[in-house]
């Protein structure tokens, strides 16, 4: 008859070995990696699809190769002109070197999101706050170079950098809005200006054209009383010989009397 300790043992010790099995083998997807230090020493990069590695021996670090997105905490920023905004920013980055990311770096997600922080704090307070409203797409594109160029010994390659916003103080948000309305009434009387600089202009072209022939500007009389005219309650006096005007009133006033 078998003991039943030792079947006890026996499966305890499948269990081991079943256990160490499924330790030593790894799947990568496509898109992952894994970085493998044997007895603290670097062995290599592997993946995709099935790995092997000794159990207790071998360490096996995992990597994700997929665009990663870091959203930049809030910073406080003051500008070349004194002018104190609160900037967020995203960062678009990937592995490119696991081996890299692993060994030149401790926690390369972290470390990225610190240099972005210290990047936009310093690439921004050289700037105005009218460059910092207007040229947001040039500084998005200088930001993503600098941060690149210092992630670059990482084995990590910033893809995109995008400023999304720029929080201003409630002051200088009524300086901006009176700023704003004030280049709108300048618009609006330039506007106005020019208008009546061409109106006069036409003016004296027309003017001189009457000059030139009396029928139309005596023409261009009568039409205008006939405008008139149609106005009640209202008396016309033609222009000309005003005297001669008030003779004709006078004899058919008299006329009327008798």
């Amino acid at each position: 008859m078998i003991d039943v300790n030792i079947i006890s043992i026996a499966i305890i010790i499948i269990i081991f070995f079943l256990m160490l099995l499924a330790s030593a083998i790894k799947i990568m997807a496509e898109y992952q990696r894994i970085v493998i230090f044997r007895l603290g020493r670097l062995l290599g990069i592997k993946g995709p699809g099935l790995v092997f590695i000794v159990p207790i021996i071998d360490r096996a670090v995992k990597l994700d190769l997929r665009t990663r997105v870091i959203d930049v905490p809030k910073q406080r920023v003051i500008t070349k002109d004194n002018v104190t905004v609160d900037v967020d920013a995203v960062v678009y980055f990937r592995v490119t070197d696991p081996q890299k990311a692993i060994v030149e770096v401790q926690r390369y997600d972290v470390a990225t999101s610190l240099l972005a922080q210290t990047t936009l704090r310093d690439i921004l307070g050289q700037q105005s706050l009218d460059e910092l409203l207007s040229k947001r797409e040039e500084l998005n594109k200088s930001l993503q170079t600098i941060l690149d160029q210092g992630t670059d010994p990482w084995g990590i390659k910033v893809s995109a950098v995008t400023i999304r916003d720029v929080a201003l103080p409630d002051e200088m948000l009524r300086a901006i809005a009176k700023q704003a309305e004030a280049e709108r009434e300048k618009r609006s009387r330039i506007i106005i200006a020019e208008g009546e600089f061409q109106a006069s202009a036409k003016m004296t072209e027309a003017a001189k054209l009457y000059e030139k022939t009396p029928t139309a500007l005596r023409l261009r009389e009568l039409q205008t009383l006939a405008e008139i005219a149609r106005e009640k309650n209202l008396i016309i006096v033609p222009s000309g010989d005003i005297g001669k005007v008030a003779g004709i009133a006078k004899a058919v006033n008299k006329k009327v009397v008798e």
